[in-house]
């Protein structure tokens, strides 16, 4: 899938001014609406899907971004817009700053994965501070859509089928736990699941010899994420994992394992 096919150019919108999140989101249902992809859905339609979503929570994700979306079942490809917002708007952000660049997506609701991997590699390629910069610089729309592009790397990579690896990821905190799962689900050919898991001293303070310990400050927190990969992806995925965390070979609260697999078949749905 070929990001410079998703972005439709109709769709894109330099140096917008908002009030308010509402206002934003009637605009996106507009510049929607002119895709000949939502010639079937009225702007009404495609408002209250987008209004519906963000009462799930806000899909502003920090560095000046958001990522407000929504599937339709009358829409049979996937839909990317822009807007870019240079005084910014409240769109009730985790961090509470503003934001300044939308990227919207309007998707069918009959394909899960292709979805997610969107999502995902969408929000990887914005996590460049300085790329998300030059978009809001943008003074024209061919000007911004064309940095988008630029800074996705042009495609959600698709990989052909090949030998596999297992990797098995321990994960005590939290907020890199979020991070990581994000950044590889954008993976193509990735089955990914999550494990509760225990670190050894929330169970070694149930035991009476090591009764000391119960007192003690320490996480509760740890998951257990389990991939198979195409086994020439594994150098890109600890790329991806290092960008979080820094050096793995440097870093607490998380251990990471890779295993060739002599055998594998299936997939797992996301």
């Amino acid at each position: 899938m070929k990001l410079s096919d998703v972005i439709r150019r109709e769709c894109v919108q330099a140096n917008g001014v908002f009030e308010d999140k509402a206002m934003v989101l009637c605009e996106i249902a507009a510049l929607a609406r002119k895709s000949p992809l939502c010639r079937n859905v009225s702007e009404e339609a495609i408002l209250e899907a987008l209004q519906e979503r963000e009462t799930l929570g806000s899909t502003a994700f920090g560095n000046e971004v958001a990522i407000p979306h929504c599937r339709l079942k009358n829409v049979h490809d996937f839909l990317a817009g822009l807007i870019s917002i240079p005084d910014g708007v409240d769109f009730e952000a985790p961090d509470r700053k503003k934001v300044h660049l939308i990227v919207f997506i309007i998707a069918p609701t009959v394909d899960n994965t292709a979805h997610i991997r969107l999502l995902s590699s969408i929000s990887q390629a914005l996590q460049n501070t300085a790329a998300v910069k030059k978009m809001i610089a943008a003074k024209t729309e061919k000007a911004l859509c064309d940095r988008f592009i630029q800074a996705a790397e042009g495609d959600i990579p698709i990989y052909e089928p090949g030998r596999k690896n297992l990797l098995s990821i321990l994960i005590q905190d939290q907020t890199t736990f979020e991070k990581i799962l994000a950044a590889m689900t954008g993976i193509e050919s990735c089955s990914l699941s999550v494990i509760d898991a225990k670190n050894s001293r929330t169970c070694l303070k149930s035991i009476p010899l090591f009764a000391a310990i119960r007192n003690n400050n320490h996480s509760k927190f740890c998951k257990l994420i389990l991939a198979v990969i195409e086994r020439k992806l594994t150098n890109e995925i600890i790329r991806r994992i290092e960008t979080i965390t820094g050096s793995l070979s440097k870093c607490s609260g998380i251990l990471m394992t890779v295993q060739e697999l002599s055998f594998c078949a299936g997939m797992l749905e996301p």
